[in-house]
């Protein structure tokens, strides 16, 4: 008999989980901001991370205060991808690993997000995701930003370590207007446009997205949205948006 096997999870977040108030009304009254949020939303992405360490005692208490579907996707921190720029970094990334194993089976995603002028080097790259895969065995996602990586080379060594090439909008090369790296995990990171982390995304852009979230899904993709246009309180409408869409298609 023929069975149909369960569709990879697709999830839908925001950079944080600040409730703009005018839709507190959207959110049960009771509550932490973050156990307000994830009675709606079933994933968000830890970016201050990537400034300053958290205790592993804060990741543990953010893990108990969601329900047990929720993931959560955590950001190296800068001294990782932007004073080491990769070179001799697993210290820092096994320190940030403990702290981060505070999640528990509610880690979700590492993302990796380079600065723009970091070159793609094979060596460098190698050696860096090889020994972060020693040490993590889940998603990772990761955001390039020099136009080096949108080449064939960086195409093959990401989709060999299991690396996925985030989507961010706005879109800084032609070469950049689709996921790569590892077809196992779309990952997108929506940080507003035309003014980032400003401007709202409009229903019609929404719409596409899901049709594409949805393709992506049902050709075996573990999906992830995440809205960062967060400064001017715009991500969790657009993510309470998408999600609506998403039940449609």
């Amino acid at each position: 008999m023929n069975r149909t096997m369960p569709l990879p999870s697709l999830r839908i977040g925001c950079a944080g989980w600040s409730l703009p108030r005018g839709l507190w009304p959207n959110f049960p009254s009771e509550g932490s901001h973050l156990e307000r949020y994830a009675q709606r939303f079933d994933a968000a992405e830890i970016d201050t991370s990537f400034y300053r360490p958290h205790r592993r005692e804060t990741y543990e208490r953010w893990a108990a205060s969601t329900p047990d579907g929720f993931r959560f996707a955590v950001k190296l921190p800068q001294s990782i991808t932007h004073e080491k720029r990769l070179l001799d970094a697993m210290p820092e990334f096994e320190a940030f690993i403990a702290q981060v194993d505070g999640l528990r089976a509610k880690l979700g995603c590492l993302v990796v997000q380079l600065p723009p002028s970091l070159a793609f080097d094979a060596g460098t790259v190698k050696r860096f995701l090889s020994a972060l895969r020693r040490r993590h065995g889940g998603p990772v996602a990761l955001e390039p930003r020099h136009r080096s990586w949108f080449a064939p080379e960086a195409e093959s060594l990401l989709s060999r370590l299991h690396v996925a090439r985030v989507l961010a909008d706005p879109v800084l090369f032609d070469e950049a207007a689709a996921p790569g790296g590892w077809p196992g995990l779309v990952y997108l990171r929506l940080h507003g446009s035309p003014r980032r982390y400003w401007s709202a995304y409009d229903d019609a852009l929404l719409e596409r997205l899901a049709s594409r979230l949805r393709l992506a899904q049902g050709e075996g993709a573990e999906c992830w949205c995440i809205f960062d246009n967060t400064a001017g309180g715009e991500a969790v409408g657009n993510a309470t948006t998408l999600a609506r869409l998403l039940q449609n298609c």
